[in-house]
């Protein structure tokens, strides 16, 4: 799948099974429910072995307040606040006093502790919202003394690692320069997740598709921020669980609908600029929502639509992780739409560039297959690498055989050519463009030599 990292839930010690390590208890110290301390270490070398990364969820916002825990920990609220207002979470938990200098060393060392031991190569923050605005609210206002924390402890991460580990804030929030460097005034992480592009896309994609077009924003909008963070886009474990239901069930329509548009969904992810975070089992198409106490439902291998899925997937990050493209994601010039406004076709178009290769992705949200248009930049030749309706996928079209088109001068989406492809219904394409090379320049004719005496004869 070209997976560059596995990010897991907090490791460190808990009471609760369903809080799944977000209410915890032993900072340093790693839960007994997958192993002993080596067993983990174990797990993080094979990982590493075979070339990827680690990345914890580490929760220095809130904790238990069972009472052999840190809770009134010397009878007296030593690392919640002391206003009891404050120290209640909205999870019935308390708060970090994250203004006490010693609360704040307790949780850098702790966040140091995970890197250093278990050499975690990143450590994903929650509920970051709820420590930079009071109780996650943006009315409420701005929690200096947590944000001032923030800023202290990526700082010195950043330094003490010299800028080896990965440093995520799961944020809702649209709090500013999150992922701005500390020295410039922002909160120094390197990467944002953005919960806006996962809600807007998932709830356009519940819609029925004649609605779709009163909605079209939904898609669109995330360009219009996108590059004031550097965003993750994540379809994580809080979107397939207590009956929000999985990825491919939340899609509309029948069963075969569903999967179509759940390939066209990670068709359009992928193609978005943006690093991609992804829950266990959604590769598969999972049916059942993840439950804490059972693992993934491999047997689904055994069901033809399933399979196709996952073969999907499989190309799907193939095409990805080839080319810069796609995921060299920040510079604004990697993407350009080429039609954001077709609403009454519910139809998307865009590409994604680096400075060898120009793809053109097609999505098309609609119930209806279309025969369209679409501008391109230069004349060549366009190959279709994907099609999400391909037979091999269990999709809607009977062949595996590519499009292949060429674009002629004519202008059309402010663009100086075009070229004629057909987009299935609900479905998605990605086109290589081959862009033929530039013919040479003639060589100038060489000078003629003149006889300097015939020159002189000449002018006389």
């Amino acid at each position: 799948y070209h997976f560059s990292h596995v990010e897991v839930m907090p490791l460190s010690e808990f009471p609760f099974d369903g809080s799944w390590g977000y209410q915890s208890t032993g900072y340093f110290s790693s839960t007994s429910r997958y192993g002993t301390n080596r067993d983990l270490m174990e797990f993080v070398n094979k990982l590493h072995d075979a070339g990827i990364g680690v990345i914890m969820d580490f929760v220095p916002v809130h904790f238990v307040k069972d009472n052999f825990a840190l809770a009134r920990f010397d009878g007296t609220p030593l690392y919640e606040y002391s206003k009891d207002s404050d120290a209640h979470s909205q999870w019935d938990t308390y708060n970090f006093d994250l203004w006490k200098e010693e609360v704040r060393s307790f949780l850098m060392s702790a966040a140091n502790f995970w890197l250093d031991v278990y050499h975690m190569d990143g450590l994903r923050f929650d509920a970051i919202a709820n420590a930079i605005f009071w109780h996650g609210d943006k009315r409420n206002g701005v929690n200096e003394g947590a944000c001032d924390f923030m800023k202290r402890l990526n700082f010195i991460i950043n330094k003490r690692w010299e800028g080896r580990v990965m440093l995520i804030a799961e944020d809702s929030s649209d709090f500013p320069n999150v992922t701005k460097p500390t020295l410039d005034g922002g909160l120094g992480f390197d990467y944002k997740w953005d919960l806006g592009w996962m809600n807007d896309t998932l709830s356009y994609l519940k819609k029925d598709p004649i609605y779709r077009q009163w909605h079209h924003n939904d898609i669109t909008f995330s360009m219009a921020y996108f590059y004031s963070e550097k965003f993750i886009l994540p379809l994580s474990h809080d979107e397939v669980v207590h009956g929000k239901a999985t990825i491919v069930d939340k899609m509309w329509g029948s069963y075969e609908d569903k999967f179509a548009q759940a390939r066209a969904l990670y068709t359009y992810m992928y193609t978005h600029p943006g690093k991609k975070l992804n829950f266990m089992g959604n590769e598969i198409g999972m049916m059942r929502e993840w439950d804490e106490s059972r693992g993934c439902d491999w047997f689904l291998d055994e069901y033809p639509m399933h399979q196709g899925f996952e073969k999907f997937f499989a190309d799907l990050g193939d095409i990805y992780g080839e080319d810069s493209a796609f995921w060299y994601g920040y510079d604004p010039m990697n993407f350009q739409w080429i039609d954001a406004d077709n609403a009454s076709q519910n139809l998307f178009s865009y590409m994604r560039k680096s400075a060898e290769k120009t793809y053109v992705i097609l999505l098309n949200f609609s119930t209806n297959s279309v025969r369209q248009r679409f501008g391109v930049p230069f004349r060549g030749k366009f190959t279709e690498v994907l099609n999400t309706q391909w037979a091999k996928y269990n999709g809607s079209l009977d062949t595996d055989t590519p499009q292949t088109a060429w674009s002629v001068k004519v202008p059309l989406n402010h663009q100086p050519f075009l070229f004629e492809v057909t987009v299935p219904a609900l479905g998605a394409c990605i086109f290589e463009a081959d862009t033929p090379a530039p013919k040479p320049e003639p060589e100038a004719a060489p000078a003629k030599k003149v006889d300097a005496k015939a020159k002189k004869e000449a002018k006389a």
